[in-house]
């Protein structure tokens, strides 16, 4: 075995490798020149020259998309919101207008009623009226005896329930009317006869009442059956 000094063979290697050529090594950088430069605009309106109302101006003109949507959506908002206002008031308009005729209607029906009603009392008037004439006629034909004092005291009471009647009858607007020596009024009389006259003066005039007339408030509830005095015709 030879014995080889130490350090020669690692002479010998060191030798080899300085025999080697060198390699450059390997650049890591990336290589920017393929990316475009970027660029940078100052808008800013004392850069650009611009006024401070022509920037906000054009500021507001680049409003961003979203912004725009949301305004568009808050006008399509309030317009439907000024429909159903608009309907509202109408269908309140209405339902107003309704009420007050249905009111006014039922009023008029109850009016109705109640005149139809006290027409149909003046019919109990009448017949006290007929009763107390009669009395009269028969009073007047006979004797003081004390049948013919019984008699007026009759009248005297029915005359007094006549009278409490009308009274009643006042009280809800019902009043009598006084036809008697009035010109003849169509919308007030009804002719039913006529009575001869020699007087001028008296034609046309109400000569007596067959049926009494009777108003409620100012209208007539009931007109009067009357004999009106006519000239004899030449």
């Amino acid at each position: 075995m030879t014995n080889e000094p130490r350090g020669a063979g690692n002479t010998a290697a060191t030798g080899a490798a300085a025999e080697r050529p060198t390699e450059a090594p390997e650049r890591k950088d990336e290589d920017h020149t393929a990316q475009p430069a970027l660029k940078v605009v100052d808008r800013r309106w004392w850069v650009t020259g611009e006024t401070a109302a022509e920037s906000d101006q054009e500021w507001h003109l680049r409003k961003p998309t979203y912004i725009e949507q949301l305004e568009q959506q808050l006008a399509d908002k309030d317009r439907l919101l000024q429909d159903h206002i608009a309907r509202y008031k109408a269908a309140a308009g209405e339902f107003d207008a309704a009420r007050v005729r249905f009111r006014r209607d039922v009023a008029n029906e109850v009016e109705r009623g109640k005149r139809a009603i006290l027409a149909e009392l003046l019919d109990v008037v009448d017949n006290f009226d007929r009763a107390i004439e009669a009395a009269r006629r028969s009073s007047h034909g006979g004797t003081e005896t004390h049948g013919g004092s019984a008699l007026a005291a009759l009248l005297q009471g029915v005359e007094m329930v006549r009278d409490q009647f009308l009274a009643r009858l006042e009280g809800f607007g019902v009043k009598r009317m006084d036809a008697v020596g009035q010109k003849f009024d169509p919308s007030l009389h009804e002719a039913v006869t006529t009575v001869p006259t020699t007087d001028p003066a008296r034609d046309g005039v109400i000569a007596g009442v067959i049926r009494e007339g009777y108003r409620i408030g100012d209208e007539v509830l009931r007109p009067a059956s009357v004999a009106v005095a006519r000239l004899p015709e030449s």
